[in-house]
């Protein structure tokens, strides 16, 4: 699915419903990748916020989603953001020239129709979802939000008062079609008992019947009747489609909330946001097992058992391990493309004679290694003695190299008798000691 913008700017006015200001919201087209961004036009410089869980100001989360970025505070953002995030806009920069949009009619309907007014259209880049892989939640006493890894974006709600009077519940798969049917049109409401407390705090000083539903006892009070039998569930489900704009992008889950508000929705697109943002840990390749009893060993098993790795990996094989007789016999390939031949020497590429020894010095460690009463040890190389390097080894060899344990004092200092060849042919041969240690970590 390609991202999304509006078409042409379009602009709505109205009073904000806690400050009660007159204010103009205008929204306008922005390029792919921008997301939804909020311009305060009453401001020197129209400065920008994009909201984000970052921002989110938890003092001020009663009855409304506050954010603040370098002083700059945009509050009871949640109907706009839904409307846009609902009716799956990616992309829009919201003017605005108070720090509150205009509550309308208390539901995200006015803005949904404005945003089809303004006209919908695709744009050249893909739209990446986060896709949400294991359960995330939040509880608060008898308040709770449950994330669960989904296909899609589907909301469980239930909605309830103290009291539990006008409990309400719905599970909706949301879409722009779905969202501008069944979701927009469903108001803000509060109880009654709570209207004098909230005008004390300063608060919802622009609302009215115009703009919300008053529960009082089993009464519901309003202009009109409501729009939808559940409306009040409804209408959390809109909210909550709002606050998830906080997680910065389009999430693909299944969200379960039980009497959820906005400071609940912001704790969690919070958890998911960190979810998204956190550095992505490189895939450890998955460890190869040895068994004690192998006979061979190939280049992954090698790797798993040895710290060594390229350029200074010599060994490409196991051909067979005898730990009755303690005898080991291996492969290294030799070609071109080593790097040492590039300076060893140039014209006349010839195996480094220490990089032999090295190699009998790997395998007579892998014989030991192998063993897995010695798992999470390493081999560390101590010294080497009566080395003879007869013949050299050039580019397109096959080096087998052979070793037998001569000397084992308690796997703690082993000496071994190695030898390489190419063919019939001994090209080098030594003594080699080292030590058996724990695998440092880091």
């Amino acid at each position: 699915m390609k991202q999304r913008t509006i078409q042409k700017e379009v602009a709505i006015g109205g009073k904000a419903l806690h400050t009660g200001k007159d204010v103009t919201l205008t929204l306008k087209p922005a390029p792919v990748d921008t997301g939804i961004v909020f311009r305060r036009v009453d401001l020197y410089g129209k400065p920008e916020v994009r909201p984000v869980a970052d921002l989110v100001l938890g003092s001020e989360m009663q009855r409304q989603t506050t954010v603040e970025q370098n002083h700059i505070k945009l509050h009871t953002i949640e109907h706009i953001n839904s409307a846009l995030n609902g009716m799956g806009i990616d992309n829009c920069y919201v003017e605005m020239n108070e720090s509150e949009p205009p509550i309308l009619d208390g539901s995200a309907r006015p803005y949904v129709l404005l945003i089809q007014e303004a006209g919908i259209v695709e744009q050249d880049k893909d739209r990446k979802y986060f896709e949400l892989k294991e359960p995330v939640s939040i509880v608060d006493g008898n308040r709770s939000i449950i994330a669960l890894p989904h296909d899609g974006l589907r909301i469980t709600c239930t909605s309830a008062d103290d009291r539990g009077v006008h409990t309400q519940h719905l599970t909706i798969d949301v879409s722009p079609e779905i969202y501008e049917a069944m979701l927009s049109p469903a108001r803000t409401f509060t109880i009654y008992e709570d209207i004098e407390p909230l005008l004390k705090a300063g608060l919802i000083q622009g609302g009215s019947l115009d703009s919300a539903i008053v529960i009082r006892g089993d009464k519901i009070i309003s202009k009109e009747p409501l729009r939808f039998k559940d409306e009040f569930v409804r209408h959390k489900i809109m909210d909550l489609i709002g606050d998830i704009v906080l997680i910065g992008a389009p999430i693909k889950a299944h969200i379960i909330a039980v009497r959820t508000g906005h400071a609940l929705n912001a704790k969690l697109s919070a958890k998911i946001r960190e979810l998204m943002t956190a550095p992505k840990k490189k895939a450890e390749p998955a460890k190869v097992v040895v068994a004690p009893d192998a006979k061979e060993l190939n280049i992954r098993q090698v790797l798993n058992l040895v710290p060594h790795r390229y350029p200074f990996a010599l060994v490409d094989r196991v051909l067979d391990i005898n730990h009755d007789e303690q005898e080991i016999t291996a492969v290294k390939n030799v070609t071109i493309n080593e790097p040492f031949f590039q300076g060893h020497f140039p014209g006349n590429p010839v195996m480094p004679g220490v990089l032999q020894l090295e190699a009998m010095a790997q395998v007579s460690g892998l014989l030991l290694l192998s063993k897995a009463s010695i798992d999470g040890k390493v081999c560390f190389f101590m010294s080497a003695d009566k080395v003879k390097f007869r013949k050299p080894v050039t580019p397109g060899d096959q080096v087998v190299i052979y070793s037998k344990i001569t000397k084992n004092r308690g796997n703690k200092i082993v000496a071994a008798s190695a030898e390489c060849r190419v063919g019939d042919e001994i090209v080098s041969s030594a003594e080699v000691m080292f030590t058996l240690t724990e695998a440092p970590k880091y």
